[in-house]
This record gives C-alpha cells, structure tokens and sequence, in this order.
C-alpha cells in the first residue's frame, strides 16, 4: 500500500507565499512523474505542475512564472513552491504519483488534500 501525504496548506493573504510538501511512502520500486492538482469549489479537478524523475516541470498557463515544482528523489517527496498567489489559487491540492511496485506493475495514487485559501 502506497500513500501520499500533503502538508503546508492553510490560509494566506493575496501575494504571499506558501509551500507545499507531498511525501510518498509504502512498497515502491520507483517513482515516475509527480505532480500537483487542483480542485477549486464548483470546478473540475485541474493539473498545476508535473515533473518528471529528471526533475523536467511542466506547468499550467495559470501558474507559470508565479509556482515551482520540485523533487528530492532520495526522499520520494515533490514540493510546490507557490508566489504571488491569488485568489483566485484558492482550491484544494491534491498530490499525484505514477509509480511501480516490487511486482513492475504501473499504479497511480493520490494524495488526500491539502486546502490553500488566498485571501484578497
């Protein structure tokens, strides 16, 4: 069993900051890509950062220029560093990870959630 477990979520005011940590652990032979998702109120689930075992990030129009996403692989755990937020950043962030298991089967897991609220 693999679990993913978010931290650094919580209540910010327009232009600050905040990280968020994800760590993964449980029986994993390697991690592939990871990244962060967002589901605000009202709307669907949306991709904000991915980033691959080489550390290559990808980000959604939304984000770029304001986040950063981040690995250490040694500790199976992905960062987002999130700047001049928004309010309109205010959703709740879910944690993602392909990764295969002792058996080489690919999986996918999700995280429970982390709430941002960016107040104006």
């Amino acid at each position: 069993q693999v679990q993913l477990v978010e931290s650094g979520g919580g209540l910010v005011q327009a232009g600050g900051s905040l990280r968020l940590a994800c760590a993964a652990s449980g029986t994993i032979f390697s991690i592939n890509v990871m990244g962060w998702y967002r589901q605000a109120p009202g709307k669907q689930r949306e991709l904000v950062a991915r980033i691959t075992p080489g550390s290559r990030g990808n980000y959604a129009d939304s984000v770029k220029g304001r986040f950063t996403i981040s690995r250490d692989n040694a500790k199976n755990t992905v960062y987002l560093q999130m700047d001049s937020l928004k309010p309109e950043d205010t959703a709740v962030y879910y944690c993602n990870a392909d990764y295969r298991d002792y058996s080489l089967r690919t999986l996918e897991v999700w995280g429970q959630g982390t709430l941002v609220t960016v107040s104006s």
